[in-house]
């Protein structure tokens, strides 16, 4: 048995020995072929050659004979060379003779096409070049080393650019790096933007020849390459390098590390607005994404943000709509220096907004929060500084300030960036346990917004500062109803004995203050903030005048009548320009009008229901038949025993 094993043994030693000179004389015979149809100029075939040769190589990439990889590697390494120099030789010859690169725009570009007769010729050249330099795109990228940006930069996987485009691309290279690398009056840190303007500039120059000439020739080899996006790809690279190069000779130069970040930001729109240049594609904002650069970016935001908000609160028009003079335009009063900020933060989302994780977005949303927090508080100083005066001008301007900033916010948070925000936050703070699970249910659920924090403290100092107004506004009413609240309703004339009923000399001040003050804030206060205003004053005057002059006295039919010619026909329709119904809003004065004038005989009646009245059968019904609703049983009872018009009984 020992025998036979020893045997097997020896066979498969043998038989591994056959399979390595197999492979040995394949790749010999392909090496031969290659040679023979290099001999005979047929390039076509020994680059096919060669194609199958590579994949000779990546079939034995898993194999642990070093030496036959090694043998494999070196001959696909020969012939790629003088395949490649051949090919890449007569290449770069037709690109010249097309006047290849195009500098010039590409209006003034001949293109090639001045002599029109070896046109097509010079095309049917290139396009044959141009395929078989796509054959050795396989071995090309087996023996190139991958030119690639240090892993900080989280640069996205990208396969080589084809090997024609490279080739394409090399004269530019060229280009780039003798103006814009070394001591070339060009390469100068304060003007990245001729660099990337001449990037831009190449891009358009060559779109239309790609687009025409090259194209075609990878559609018809069923290629899915876009040549523009190809070459594009190719440029970026050189962009990218410049740009890591760079940022850390400036990082510590607020001006001209903002100047670089603002001009990146336009080339990176222009670039995929323009050009169509891919998201998926690397990317300036891979390297402004890198941690050391983007925390600069970060901190350089704040500091101009803080600067330029330092300066419109300071500036002469800051409480002033830019639209004051347009009605229709001026609808929320908006303060300039308001929508200033709000313009900021508009700017600072579309710079951020292309970064490629959701990660670093979120460290500029959470930036803007705190700029939105920072302009609140100082919003709420300026504040303090006119709470003397809360039917100013300055303290209306504040309060349309913080009215508009929460309304924008509040719009945002439906916008769709904002809502992937959200989701992207929601991912977080569950890997990272930092909300409730009630929180995290409001955001998954879209109930609550990026925001909210942010929104709910401006709806605060909003009510704080509606409430301040109020209180003013109705102090001075109060004092304006000093002589009203004197009235003797016991002893005035009914309305029989007078020829037209006419308003009480003592409510002209409390009327006059409230439509003074009612036409003063309509004029200062957007239209949502006064209608809050006027409802949250109509409220405490409705039942002002209810408890302190209505139960605090009597009243003789004529007292009962004045009171309530006084109301529906003068304190009503001072609202009436506001809302359709403005008794609606005074129901505890409105429905104490109708117990207090209902006739004799009404009264008694109704007086005799609410006696007999249980908690089993209660008089609601007979209430609601005279039009009361607003007030409980016991309040209209009240309200009866302050009629003096009773008849007599006898008794």
């Amino acid at each position: 048995m020992d025998d036979l094993g020893a045997m097997m043994n020896q066979i498969e030693e043998i038989e591994r020995h056959l399979a390595y000179l197999k492979w040995i004389s394949q790749i010999e015979e392909l090496s031969d072929n290659i040679q023979q149809y290099l001999m005979t100029n047929n390039v076509p075939e020994a680059a096919s050659t060669l194609v199958s040769m590579a994949e000779l190589d990546i079939k034995l990439q898993e194999s642990s004979c070093s030496h036959l990889l090694g043998f494999v590697r070196a001959t696909v390494r020969f012939w790629h060379k003088i395949l490649k120099d051949k090919l890449t030789s007569d290449f770069e010859e037709i690109l010249a003779q097309l006047h290849w690169p195009f500098i010039a725009p590409p209006q003034s570009q001949t293109v090639g096409l001045s002599r029109p007769t070896t046109a097509p010729e010079m095309y049917s050249n290139l396009e044959t070049l141009f395929c078989q330099l796509l054959k050795l795109q396989t071995s090309d990228e087996l023996l190139a080393e991958p030119k690639q940006l240090p892993e900080k930069y989280s640069l996205p996987a990208s396969p080589s650019v084809s090997l024609p485009i490279q080739i394409m691309l090399t004269p530019l290279q060229k280009r780039f790096r003798y103006h814009f690398r070394g001591n070339r009056q060009t390469n100068v840190l304060s003007k990245p933007e001729w660099y990337l303007a001449q990037v831009l500039m190449w891009i358009g120059n060559h779109t239309q020849f790609l687009d025409e000439k090259i194209q075609p020739i990878l559609d018809k080899v069923g290629s899915s390459v876009n040549a523009r996006l190809e070459f594009s790809r190719g440029l970026m690279m050189l962009v990218l390098e410049k740009l890591a190069a760079d940022i850390p000779c400036l990082l510590y130069d607020d001006n001209l590390f903002c100047h670089l970040v603002d001009e990146v930001l336009l080339f990176e729109r222009e670039l995929h607005s323009v050009h169509g240049y891919p998201d998926t594609f690397a990317s300036c904002m891979h390297i402004l994404s890198e941690e050391t650069c983007f925390q600069r970016w970060l901190t350089v935001e704040r500091k101009f943000a803080l600067q330029k908000m330092d300066s419109m609160l300071s500036s002469e028009a800051a409480w002033v709509s830019q639209y004051k003079d347009i009605t229709d335009v001026d609808e929320l009063k908006v303060p300039d220096c308001a929508e200033t900020f709000m313009t900021l933060l508009l700017v600072i989302t579309d710079r951020y907004k292309n970064l490629p994780t959701a990660s670093r977005k979120l460290q500029f949303l959470e930036l803007q929060k705190d700029l939105v927090d920072d302009f609140r508080i100082r919003l709420t100083q300026v504040m303090k500084e006119e709470t003397r005066a809360p039917l100013g001008f300055r303290y209306c301007a504040i309060l349309n300030a913080v009215n508009y900033i929460a309304t924008v916010l509040a719009d945002w948070a439906d916008n769709v960036f904002f809502l992937q925000l959200q989701q992207a936050a929601l991912e977080v703070f569950a890997e990272n346990n930092t909300l409730s699970k009630l929180q995290l249910g409001q955001l998954a659920s879209m109930e609550s917004s990026v925001f909210d924090d942010m929104i709910n403290l401006l709806e605060r100092l909003k009510h704080d500062m509606l409430t301040r107004q109020v209180d003013h506004v109705f102090r001075e009413v109060k004092d304006a109803a000093k002589l009203y609240k004197k009235e003797r309703w016991l002893s005035l004339p009914s309305q029989s004995e007078q020829a037209v009923m006419s308003l009480s000399s003592s409510a002209c001040p409390l009327l006059l203050t409230l439509r003074d003050r009612l036409l003063q804030l309509e004029q200062q206060l957007c239209f949502s903030l006064f209608k809050i205003f006027w409802q949250m004053l109509v409220e405490k005057l409705d039942i002002y005048l209810y408890q302190e002059i209505i139960l605090a006295n009597h009243f003789n039919e004529g007292g009962a009548a004045q009171l309530q010619f006084d109301m529906t026909r003068n304190l009503f329709p001072l609202f009436s320009h506001y809302c359709k119904r403005p008794e609606n809003y005074f129901k505890h004065v409105k429905e104490a009008c109708i117990v207090l004038n209902l006739n004799i005989g009404s009264a008694l009646l109704l007086k005799d229901v609410l006696q007999s009245a249980s908690e089993q059968l209660p008089a609601t019904a007979a209430l609601n038949e005279v039009g009361i609703y607003k007030l409980a049983q016991q309040d209209v009872e009240i309200l009866l025993n302050l009629r003096t018009n009773w008849p007599h009984t006898g008794k």
